[in-house]
C-alpha cells in the first residue's frame, strides 16, 4: 500500500504541499470520479471485507468501487498518511419511505479538521447525494455545491445532514414516477454525532448491510460514478445519466433499459469496471430508495 499507487488509481497531480482546503477539497473530488460507489460484489457471489489491505488492493489494483465502509475507509487512510487530522464517525440513514432514521449505523464519514475548522468528508453515499466539496460542519448554513444546496442541522449534540434539489426534467417520460427519483425537494440524508468511531465498529453493520434481507444492497445492485456535470449510475438493469443544472434550476435526468450484456459493457466503458465474476443484476422494490 502506497499513496502515490493510490493517486495514479485517481489520477491526482496537484501539489500535496500544503495541506489546507483547497488540497483536500482537490484530492476528494478526483476520488469521487475515478471510485464507483458500488456493491456488485454482493451481487457476484464476493464477500465485501472492511479489511483495509484488501479494500486497498480492490479498489486500487483491481479498479473496482466500494461502498461507504470501503470508499471512506480508504479514503481517510490516504488523508491520514498526508498528515491531515482525520477521525471517523458513524452516521444513521434516513428512510423516507417510513419517514425515520434507522437504529443501526450502517454509513461511515470522516471529520477532517484543518485549521481549527472541522468538515465532514464523505465519498461513499453516490448517486444525487454525493456531495462533491468537504462539508464545513456548521449549523444552519446553507452550503451550496453544483448538485444541490447541502446543509447541517443540530440538536443536542446530533447533526442532521440534508439536501435540497432542483427542480428535474425527466428525458424518458416512462421513467417519471421511478422509484429510482427522488420526488422530495428537501430530504434528509443521515444524522451523525461527534463520538470517534473504529472500523470495528462497522463489522456488524458490513455483514447485515450485505446479507439481509431488508438491506436496500441486497435488494439493489448499485453502480454509481460523479462526472464533470452529474453522475451516472447503475441499478439494476436500469442506467441513468444526470447533468446538474442544464438549464436554471432544472437538472436534467435520462434513463434507459439494458439487456444482460448490455450491463457488461456499460460498467466497462461508463464505471471503468471490470468484473471477475458473473453480476447478477438486481432491482427489487427498496425498504427505502437511494
Amino acid at each position: 500500500m502506497n499513496v502515490e499507487e493510490y493517486f495514479t488509481r485517481t489520477g491526482y497531480k496537484g501539489s500535496l504541499e500544503k495541506l489546507d482546503l483547497e488540497t483536500l477539497s482537490s484530492i476528494f473530488q478526483y476520488h469521487i470520479r475515478a471510485v464507483p460507489f458500488e456493491n456488485l460484489s454482493i451481487h457476484c457471489g464476493e464477500t465485501i471485507t472492511l479489511d483495509l489491505s484488501e479494500v486497498y488492493n480492490k479498489i486500487v489494483r483491481k479498479r473496482r468501487g466500494g461502498w461507504c465502509m470501503e470508499n471512506n475507509q480508504l479514503l481517510s487512510w490516504v488523508l491520514k498518511s498526508l498528515g491531515y487530522n482525520t477521525t471517523i464517525l458513524g452516521a444513521y440513514v434516513y428512510d423516507p419511505v417510513h419517514n425515520v432514521y434507522a437504529t443501526r449505523m450502517t454509513h461511515l464519514i470522516i471529520k477532517v479538521v484543518i485549521e481549527g475548522k472541522a468538515y465532514i468528508v464523505d465519498a461513499g453515499f453516490g448517486v444525487s447525494y454525493q456531495m462533491w466539496q468537504p462539508m464545513e460542519l456548521v449549523a444552519d448554513k446553507d452550503q451550496p455545491q453544483i448538485p444541490g444546496i447541502f446543509r447541517y442541522t443540530e440538536d443536542n449534540g446530533i447533526w442532521y445532514y440534508e439536501k435540497i434539489r432542483r427542480q428535474q426534467c425527466i428525458s424518458n417520460k416512462s421513467f417519471s414516477k421511478s422509484d429510482l427519483l427522488e420526488n422530495r425537494e428537501r430530504r434528509n440524508i443521515y444524522l451523525f454525532n461527534l463520538e470517534p468511531r473504529s472500523i470495528e465498529d462497522f463489522q456488524s453493520a458490513c455483514s447485515y448491510l450485505q446479507t439481509s434481507p431488508d438491506s436496500v444492497f441486497t435488494r439493489k445492485s448499485i453502480c454509481s460514478l460523479q462526472t464533470n456535470e452529474g453522475f451516472r449510475a447503475l441499478i439494476g438493469w436500469t442506467f441513468s445519466e444526470t447533468k446538474y443544472n442544464y438549464k436554471e434550476n432544472v437538472d436534467l435526468v435520462e434513463f434507459s433499459m439494458l439487456s444482460d450484456e448490455e450491463v457488461e459493457n456499460t460498467l466497462r466503458d461508463k464505471f471503468g469496471i471490470t468484473l471477475e465474476h458473473k453480476l447478477f443484476p438486481v432491482n427489487i422494490q427498496a425498504v427505502y430508495t437511494i
